[in-house]
């Protein structure tokens, strides 16, 4: 079985977000933001963050844009130009035509975590992503999103 597991770090402190990849066992956090070399990131600044995992937790960093979803969809997303439902039509639709599930596989990432800044993952494209993961996996799937 595959697992696969999603955090966000808005509202977390950096021991809660550090503590909480350790205890559950991820191996590799993968980057699914557009940009992850913003100010407002705090800890979760792309290079910042990549030796916090090593060094903390002994985990891998990958930043993988061709997760996110892009800069005009986030933007109509956040303006309420979109509602959710076109959202979520518009980015797997962006998942398709990047070809992730044959660029990138699912295997790769078992034990791996999906980050994004929102807090929760219900309204977040990393429970997309993983959602249309499991769907076209050979493979069981299991998703676990961290809180």
């Amino acid at each position: 079985m595959i697992h696969l597991f999603t955090i966000g770090f808005t509202k977390k402190s950096a021991r809660q977000f550090f503590e909480l990849l350790k205890k559950t066992g991820v191996k590799q956090l993968v980057d699914v933001r557009i940009s992850n070399s913003s100010q407002l990131s705090g800890f979760a600044k792309g290079s910042d963050l990549e030796y916090f995992l090593k060094e903390i937790c002994g985990i891998s960093y990958s930043h993988v844009v061709d997760f996110a979803p892009t800069k005009d969809l986030l933007d109509k997303w956040h303006k309420g130009e979109v509602s959710w439902s076109e959202y979520v039509k518009i980015y797997q639709d962006l998942l398709k035509e990047r070809d992730v599930i044959k660029k990138y596989g699912v295997m790769q990432f078992d034990g791996a975590c999906f980050l994004c800044s929102e807090e929760t993952p219900e309204q977040c494209h990393r429970r997309l992503l993983v959602e249309y993961m499991k769907e076209r996996s050979a493979e069981e799937v299991k998703i676990i999103h961290l809180k």
